[in-house]
């Protein structure tokens, strides 16, 4: 049940919804005590971590604190969600915090010395140190094979799941698989793109062949083979490798694990949470300032609106770009987009911003509404998708419009005169299914799209701004870490 996992999960102290760690990272987050309640983190430091890493509860306990990373990978402020900005999906205005750096990021022109990147780069290093001492110390600890294994597989999972997003991010990144501090990860200098996807690969294969059936997943939020297979799927996708592509996106489809749900609106609300479609997902709970409550919502409304929250962080606003991709008729664009709002006065603000993670009815702690949505990572929808995007087949695609009423590709009705070709059909699909969660810009890089279709927007990319910047301060602590081509000046 879901109040397992929050309570497995931790009381999380987060502070903008980033995981505190004490001491360059040396800490783990852990808690103790009954299953029924939220109960307070207690660290346990490398001076009697040794002692700690012993019974089954114990690495459980771990577990938890190497899935609770997942919070602020995937904060609203964090890299997967910046990349929505630097696509044609979403842009800024008047946004709250380092204006500078956002706008570098939204605009491409980012330097090595933006905080936020810098911030990124710590956060996945961060992360990797609390997946690793879990993978460390399981090795030696005689408990029996199945738990050893399921434990190793999700937390590879997760690497390969922080890893594939770094490369996609900087390219060739330091590869840290033993629990190194962030500061001792800059001294581990870079590997090539081929030796990060090769880890990627062997980090998401491992989990395919040890991680549960969902079904059989003890603990709801845990990853599953279906995950890692779909995770593998397009990472292989990424690797142009399409038919490695097509056996694992098969395998999900043909496990008849997953559906579509019967209506798009049925997949976005506080109370549509783990669904059928729903293959990886982010488990928040709303309502206390103590728990890891959404911060989706208020982090995407316009700033200073003081009527729909209290409080907007202006974030992934909605380009009219993107508004306008939506054909004529498809509902799913009232679901994804709201088109502006009334103010205290009952006049209307016509501004476009992110409707997906609405909580209208959250409770409100100082400017923060303690929303209770999930994070979708990985859906049915998507999956199908990306199956025809691997075999060139336009069944799974068709699969995806007919739930949302829309006219089949190859019909008369299609609007073929814009998507004249499967590739542009499915990168349309994808574009207007999974909007503003995180995927369009990793669409636009894997297919090699990404400088024809944003420069032909005023978008200011070069072959070079298809990456960040490797951060000042990482090289400053190890010159021998070179830089990202087009940052050197």
């Amino acid at each position: 049940m879901l109040t397992d996992l929050y309570t497995n999960i931790a009381t999380l102290r987060l502070r903008s919804m980033r995981v505190t760690l004490w001491g360059m990272g040396i800490f783990l987050l852990l808690l103790h005590g009954c299953k029924k309640d939220f109960l307070n983190l207690t660290p346990v430091s490398n001076a009697n971590a040794d002692n700690f890493y012993k019974t089954k509860e114990d690495f459980e306990v771990a577990e938890n604190a190497a899935y609770a990373t997942l919070y602020t990978i995937f904060a609203p402020e964090d890299a997967a969600s910046y990349t929505e900005m630097m696509s044609d999906n979403a842009t800024m205005y008047s946004v709250a915090g380092n204006q500078a750096d956002k706008w570098a990021i939204r605009d491409y022109q980012v330097q090595p010395n933006n905080t936020m990147i810098y911030q990124y780069w710590q956060d996945y290093y961060k992360a990797f140190y609390n997946i690793n001492i879990v993978l460390s110390k399981i090795q030696n600890a005689g408990l029996d094979e199945p738990f050893t294994a399921r434990v190793q597989a999700e937390m590879r999972f997760l690497r390969g799941l922080y890893y594939y997003q770094m490369v996609q991010l900087f390219g060739g990144v330091p590869l840290v698989t033993t629990p190194l501090s962030v500061a001792e990860s800059y001294q581990v200098l870079r590997s090539t793109v081929a030796e990060t996807y090769q880890l990627i690969v062997e980090d998401l294969s491992f989990a395919v062949a040890n991680l549960p059936a969902a079904k059989e997943v003890a603990m709801v939020g845990r990853a599953s083979k279906g995950a890692a297979q779909m995770l593998l799927g397009e990472v292989y996708l990424s690797l142009g490798k399409k038919d490695l592509a097509t056996v694992q996106l098969m395998a999900v489809y043909d496990s008849h694990t997953y559906r579509l749900l019967d209506h798009y609106s049925d997949l976005f609300g506080p109370d549509k949470k783990n669904t059928a479609e729903s293959i990886f997902e982010i488990q928040y709970l709303g309502g206390s300032a103590s728990a890891p409550y959404s911060p989706y919502w208020t982090a995407y409304a316009p700033v200073n609106n003081g009527v729909i929250t209290k409080y907007g962080g202006g974030i992934n606003q909605v380009t009219d770009d993107f508004y306008q991709a939506f054909e004529p008729g498809d509902p799913r664009r009232s679901v994804s987009i709201e088109d502006g709002y009334r103010d205290a006065k009952g006049n209307f603000i016509s501004i476009k911003f992110p409707g997906k993670w609405m909580d209208p009815t959250a409770a409100v702690d100082g400017g923060n509404e303690m929303s209770n949505n999930n994070f979708v990572v990985l859906r049915y929808a998507d999956l199908l998708l990306l199956l025809s995007e691997a075999t060139g087949k336009p069944d799974y695609l068709n699969e995806v419009r007919a739930r949302a009423g829309m006219p089949l590709y190859g019909t008369s009705g299609y609007p073929s005169d814009k998507y004249p070709t499967l590739a542009l059909a499915v990168e349309h699909e994808r574009r207007v299914e999974l909007g503003l969660e995180f995927h369009r810009w990793f669409d636009l890089k894997r297919t090699g799209r990404a400088l024809e279709v944003l420069t032909k927007k005023g978008k200011k990319l070069t072959a070079e701004k298809l990456l960040f910047p490797i951060p000042e301060y990482v090289i400053t602590q190890n010159s021998a870490i070179t830089q990202n081509p087009g940052y050197n000046n």
